[in-house]
């Protein structure tokens, strides 16, 4: 609990700091013709009683006078399932708090669609008003472990598979010009905001908390929706903090800038659902602390990867528990391998890493496939600086979910494999204190018969006390 107080602590902190250091966005022009307000329908907001059908008259009163601003005045709103619909905005006042239900029956019969909040096929929707929407999410742990909680889940019931029966908290399936801004959403069961198959999205100045040792509570999941941007959020989340995935179609344009995230797996992951192409993603200007793996991809599905750039960033990546969570402390991760035997080999291509510098436990691991290669990777302006502080053991590499699972390998600064394209231009790997492993002295581990056509350009490696570098194990390059 100690631990959980502290993170709660720390992530309201530096997102007052992150606040207060970027430039103001210019809020939204929203001109509603209609403002209502829950109180008026019935809602008693004491936190005890469920005020659903009070919350959804108002929207479908709103809706039905052609779309408006709903407020919810300070209070507690306790509710299941309530319906977001086309040109209604919620405007959840500072003080007041949607509160998600925490049983079974307070969600619709399809899993699919357990959310606390849901918009479909909607257009011109959104939430703001600076108060929060939280999931219950701590009613969901089933037994609270200091690495990773043990969480309900509602396979039994047959209304889906797996351990990971939980309801979202907010989602927006197949909706048009979507604003979510000024809002805090706080401890999801399951993922927290969902965006499925949307158009036109913009999320802005939203903090997202989720329990540092609950598993899959996402705070951001982009699903097949393309033309999104997020900037000035803070997120803090067990699980990964942005997930851009495609599941049922491609994923185009996104930009995601001026954001602080940290995750104890990864803080920006591509996938691992990737049966589609993603394309055009920029991500600028972010701070990711104390991940368990910073910039990702996992492409297990057949989608090809092109034309991402990472740029202006700070990471700091350390080991958490490596059995309960994906990651190994990586800078940056970039795979494709097929997820099983009946899945295809996607591609990655035209990669940018531009003017980043990190702090971390471990190294970068670029890791293409046979019929699915890493091609055209630039890092340009990039600094590692490597040293241990946890006590984990350092000698496996991850390729979960699927491939090769984990795997024996010494570290390396960077680790390789089936690339055809990569340039180093101003890259330092700097190794700082006592390195408690003295294998990990290597700073480019690959083997030859996979790796091609790679250019380097002022790279340097060394200590803090020397720059020359030891000599390197076979099979490798200095």
């Amino acid at each position: 609990m100690g631990a959980t107080l502290f993170h709660i602590t720390l992530f309201f902190l530096l997102f007052s700091i992150v606040q207060s250091r970027l430039y103001t966005l210019p809020q939204p022009i929203i001109q509603l013709p209609h403002l209502f307000s829950v109180a008026d329908y019935g809602a008693i907001g004491d936190g005890l009683h469920y005020d659903t059908a009070a919350i959804q008259a108002t929207i479908d009163a709103c809706h039905s006078a052609g779309g408006g601003q709903i407020r919810f005045p300070p209070g507690t709103y306790l509710t299941a399932t309530v319906y977001l619909k086309s040109g209604v905005y919620l405007v959840v006042e500072e003080g007041a708090k949607i509160l998600g239900g925490t049983k079974l029956e307070d969600y619709p019969e399809e899993s699919r669609r357990w959310y606390v909040v849901l918009a479909e096929n909607a257009t011109d929707v959104g939430i703001t008003g600076g108060g929060v929407i939280d999931g219950h999410g701590m009613k969901f742990v089933k037994r609270f472990e200091e690495a990773k909680n043990v969480m309900v889940s509602w396979n039994e019931t047959g209304a889906c598979l797996g351990d990971e029966c939980r309801p979202r908290l907010v989602g927006f399936l197949g909706c048009r010009n979507v604003r979510v801004w000024n809002i805090r959403l706080n401890e999801p069961a399951y993922w927290c905001l969902h965006l499925v198959g949307c158009d036109n999205t913009s999320i802005h100045d939203v903090s997202i908390y989720g329990d540092f040792n609950t598993p899959n509570n996402d705070g951001i999941d982009i699903e097949d929706s393309n033309n999104t941007v997020i900037t000035r959020c803070s997120i803090s989340t067990g699980d990964d903090s942005i997930c851009p995935k495609t599941s049922n179609g491609p994923l185009y344009n996104l930009t995601v800038t001026n954001c602080w995230l940290q995750s104890r797996s990864s803080a920006i992951k591509l996938g691992s659902g990737s049966f589609y192409d993603f394309k055009g993603l920029v991500f600028d200007n972010i701070t990711i602390d104390d991940s368990h793996r910073g910039l990702g991809m996992q492409i297990r599905d057949g989608g090809d990867v092109s034309d991402v750039t990472f740029s202006n960033m700070n990471i700091k990546t350390r080991y958490y528990e490596p059995a309960l969570w994906w990651g190994r402390a990586e800078p940056i991760y970039i795979t494709t391998c097929p997820r099983d035997s009946n899945s295809k080999e996607g591609s990655i291509s035209n990669i940018r890493f531009i003017n980043i510098s990190a702090t971390s436990e471990n190294g970068v691991f670029l890791s293409g496939s046979k019929a699915g290669l890493l091609s055209n990777l630039r890092f340009q302006n990039v600094n590692f600086t490597y040293r241990r502080w946890t006590n984990f053991p350092d000698d496996l590499v991850d390729y979960r979910p699927g491939c090769r699972g984990l795997v024996k390998h010494s570290p390396a600064g960077m680790i390789m494999e089936h690339i055809d394209g990569l340039e180093l231009e101003n890259v330092n790997m700097r190794w700082s204190g006592v390195i408690q492993n003295k294998r990990w002295n290597n700073p480019l581990d690959f083997l030859p018969s996979t790796v091609n056509n790679i250019s380097f350009l002022n790279f340097q490696s060394g200590s803090d006390s020397v720059r020359e570098i030891r000599a390197p194990r076979e099979g490798s390059i200095v």
